[in-house]
């Protein structure tokens, strides 16, 4: 474990785990998360000789709780703090939810040579609101809906999100884990109420089709056809049409947090995909 400091003095928590020579591995999380929420995979990539990295996102987990910054520039410049700190060369970034909107920010902006290839998991490009660009948005009442429940009872309502759609548990038949929704409501509640309130619209309205359309290392898209939170149709369908070398990679009727419901599944698929 281990901290940088970016440029506005916050402190930025990250995991770095395995051989310092071995190919790195960096790993970025959804709203309102941490690093905690990829130990399966990091888990897993370690044991097949990776070194594995994953950071808080300023406002969420052990790091820095500040009242600016809290937008997808910003976050993609910390990223870009910490690899530079780190010295990554020819590194493999993974993101999920938000977390793929930071990769497809940061990657589409890095220095030449820091990243070789990219994943995007149940990720939120190229844009979640409604529009007249974007007709099969979700609409902006959805993100206000989710600003009230927080405003209202944050505790109660990071029970009821990993209780209902994130993790699919509220569909017939769900196997539920109860861990799952303790551990979602942990994370989430050691972060900060105002970063997380103000990322509601970074995440639904940061349009990231001009960082898609610039970035042209190999990028695998892996998305659940029910992913209740970024539907499918509107997120991964679209955003493997904007990228010059992008693979699609569906998971019929996994949910939003199938990285977590699901890694048995998720986790050669990446795997598989790195190595090739």
């Amino acid at each position: 474990m281990g901290t940088v400091t970016t440029d506005d003095g916050t402190v930025i928590f990250y995991k770095d785990w395995g051989p310092r020579d071995g190919q790195p591995i960096v790993f970025h999380h959804g709203w309102p998360l941490s690093a905690d929420d990829w130990d399966n995979q990091m888990l897993f990539f370690l044991e097949h000789g990776f070194r594995v990295i994953a950071h808080d996102r300023r406002g969420h987990g052990r790091s820095s709780q500040t009242a600016t910054g809290n937008d997808m520039d910003t976050y993609a410049s910390d990223v870009a703090a910490l690899t530079d700190e780190l010295d990554l060369q020819g590194a493999y970034h993974i993101g999920h939810s938000t977390g793929g909107g930071e990769v497809t920010r940061y990657v589409a902006r890095a220095k030449a040579g820091r990243v070789a290839k990219a994943v995007l998991v149940s990720a939120i490009p190229p844009v979640m609101l409604k529009s007249d660009s974007n007709p099969g948005g979700l609409p902006v009442e959805a993100f206000d809906e989710l600003r009230s429940a927080l405003a209202a009872n944050r505790s109660q309502f990071y029970i009821d999100v990993p209780s209902g759609p994130f993790y699919g548990f509220n569909r017939p038949g769900a196997t539920v884990s109860q861990g799952l929704i303790d551990n979602w409501w942990r994370q989430g509640m050691m972060g900060s109420a105002l970063a997380h309130y103000e990322c509601i619209k970074v995440f639904s309205e940061t349009d990231f089709t001009e960082d898609l359309q610039q970035i042209d290392i190999p990028v695998l898209v892996a998305h659940g056809t029910d992913d209740q939170v970024v539907p499918y149709e509107d997120s991964a369908v679209l955003s493997v049409k904007l990228l010059k070398n992008g693979t699609l990679k569906s998971y019929e009727g996994l949910p939003h947090g199938m990285l977590s419901s699901h890694p048995d599944t998720l986790n050669p698929d990446i795997l598989e995909f790195l190595n090739a």
